[in-house]
């Protein structure tokens, strides 16, 4: 599929997490097949006010095997969107991404993420101009809807792409079920079907049945989220493409990659407590590894994680 004149070699793409998808893990990714990847969203207002550009340049940092890759920007100011779209710092990546999809309390209280939702002038309005002061695509990340049981994804991604949006990634639930209860399939399929742009599907894919199932919606590519948490492979085991003997994985070999990526760029007190939620994603479905676990969640230094990492595997 494209995205404006991005060629992708895989539907298969990486969403945008936050404390997650760093440029090691994107890394990753992008080696077990992954197609397109996104940054954690950043705060187009902290990216034009910030007096410390370290914070920005090592949250988009990018490595050579990620190209094409996504910047994930959030806010609420159309004017403060556009001059983030034209920062230094993302003139790198080959695409932006808006953010009207995150339904953390925080982020909504200030009329960001999923907030956008409820205000269709404002969301149109961020697209437009966005698009006019960037020359790169300009896509979107949505929920069907704010409350409960709402869609307003149709409605919306239509005002989108007459605005100039590029592509649409669709969550298939709303606001108030985070990332609990039943995908909204029928919204997907339904704006694949009204709009010329390329939808992406997202939502609950974790596994080749659950893959198989967002396919069916007709949408133009599948965003894997949380199913990717402690598993970047996820990608080959999804790819058509790739045989039983592609997908054999060593993970004790994918967690050492992952800490030395990160050490080209943070201090070792930072990878040591970034990475104890990935070494629980990691560790999660083996049996009998409680104990170990625990002592995962305590770990003090890279010698020790590795030390334990040894043991369980």
């Amino acid at each position: 599929m494209e995205i404006d004149d991005i060629e992708l070699k895989s539907n298969l793409f990486l969403a945008p997490m936050a404390g997650v998808t760093d440029f090691a893990f994107r890394s990753l990714s992008r080696e077990f097949g992954a197609g397109f990847s996104y940054t954690e969203m950043v705060s187009s207002k902290g990216l034009i006010y910030s007096k410390n550009n370290d914070i920005y340049e090592k949250m988009l940092y990018t490595l050579p095997n990620e190209s094409p890759v996504a910047v994930q920007l959030f806010g609420n100011e159309p004017d403060i969107m556009a001059l983030a779209c034209k920062h230094p710092l993302l003139q790198k990546f080959d695409c932006i991404d808006i953010n009207m999809g995150c339904p953390a309390p925080k982020i909504i209280k200030n009329g960001e993420g999923s907030a956008l939702l409820k205000n269709f002038k404002l969301a149109e309005q961020i697209v437009k101009i966005c698009v006019k002061e960037s020359n790169k695509p300009i896509t979107v990340k949505m929920r069907t809807g704010f409350e409960t049981g709402s869609n307003v994804s149709l409605e919306l991604g239509k005002i989108l792409e007459e605005a100039g949006a590029s592509a649409i990634c669709l969550h298939g639930r709303t606001r108030e079920q985070f990332y609990s209860g039943e995908v909204n399939y029928e919204a997907i399929a339904k704006l694949k079907s009204a709009l010329k742009i390329p939808v992406i599907g997202n939502g609950n894919v974790v596994d080749v049945p659950s893959y198989n199932k967002m396919l069916e919606t007709g949408c133009d590519a599948v965003m894997i989220g949380r199913g990717a948490l402690g598993k970047p492979w996820i990608f080959s085991t999804l790819n058509p493409e790739t045989t039983k003997a592609d997908i054999e994985i060593n993970k004790k070999e994918v967690i050492t990659k992952h800490i030395k990526l990160l050490k080209q760029v943070y201090p070792e007190r930072f990878i040591v407590t970034h990475m104890r939620k990935h070494l629980l994603w990691y560790v999660k479905d083996i049996p009998c590894a409680s104990q170990l676990r625990l002592k995962l969640c305590r770990i003090e230094s890279i010698k020790e994680a590795l030390t334990y990492i040894n043991e369980i595997f």
